[in-house]
């Protein structure tokens, strides 16, 4: 805890604020559904019921008397998973392209910075509802979208760290000592890399649940699994009449994107070295 990291890191008010409402979320992610009261597809009251009316149902229920409160506790751990699992096949995809072209340089590199373009001369959110209409609505169908659109920013950053830093003395001398490619890039060059990249990462997994949100609010989440953002799609034809259905999820994904992106500020307060000795 008294680390140069974690002593930038706190700084950081906002940031700090951030990592706690991101810890409230993953306890509700992971032991919320073990606690919760009804089952978030179960018909355990009237339709329409308002908030705080009736006891055990603090958020109300939807048109088919299913308990807000569940869908929301549980919801937020599909929405986490789909954020997290869809950053990290993006980052394993883009990191591998990026540090390739970035080391190799030359043909490969222009090889692969035409490939990357390919993909941002599309819409992201436009290709993500191409991909998930062709492949079916499901949780998988929705991760390799996201993943999909996701990457190419991935592999420019990390191109760009890798065209630096392959320059660097120390990159030389593992050369002369006879080191071989993989494990150049992978034990030399690409630790020195990370900073940027873990920053992206986070802003990364508030971009995936907002577009996995925005999917959802189209008709293309996965009808089995309950989701902040299948909560907020199932509402949309009965936001007059039943306001509350659409505000609860909504506020939990507005409240965990803006706590993952004060995190990412403060993650990159903490690895910036240059803000040792300087006030916030």
């Amino acid at each position: 805890m008294n680390s140069p990291f974690w002593r930038r890191f706190v700084r950081n008010k906002g940031a700090v604020a951030g990592m706690a409402v991101l810890l409230v979320v993953a306890a509700v992610a992971l032991f919320g559904p073990l606690m919760a009261a009804n089952s978030p597809w179960d018909m355990v009251q009237q339709p329409f019921l308002r908030p705080w009316t009736e006891p055990g149902f603090a958020l109300g229920t939807d048109t088919l008397g299913r308990d807000i409160l569940a869908g929301v506790i549980h919801g937020a751990r599909i929405s986490l998973l789909i954020g997290v699992v869809s950053t990290v096949v993006a980052l394993l995809i883009g990191v591998t392209l990026g540090a390739i072209s970035g080391y190799f340089g030359g043909w490969v590199d222009a090889a692969l910075m035409r490939f990357t373009e390919l993909f941002q001369a599309v819409p992201s959110f436009a290709l993500a509802i191409v991909l998930v209409a062709i492949f079916q609505p499901s949780a998988g169908s929705i991760v390799t979208a996201i993943a999909v659109v996701s990457w190419p920013p991935v592999a420019r950053l990390v191109r760009g760290e890798f065209l630096t830093l392959r320059q660097r003395d120390f990159v030389q001398a593992a050369l002369l000592a006879g080191q071989s490619t993989p494990r150049i890039i992978l034990t030399q060059i690409l630790p020195n890399a990370m900073s940027p990249i873990i920053v992206m990462a986070s802003l990364m997994v508030a971009t995936a649940i907002l577009l996995e949100s925005s999917l959802s609010f189209l008709g293309l989440g996965d009808p089995n699994q309950m989701s902040w953002g299948y909560m907020v799609g199932s509402a949309r034809t009965v936001l007059r009449q039943a306001w509350w259905m659409a505000l609860f999820p909504g506020l939990a994904i507005v409240l965990t994107v803006l706590a993952l992106n004060l995190v990412g500020e403060g993650l990159n307060d903490g690895l910036n070295t240059r803000l040792d000795g300087r006030g916030r």
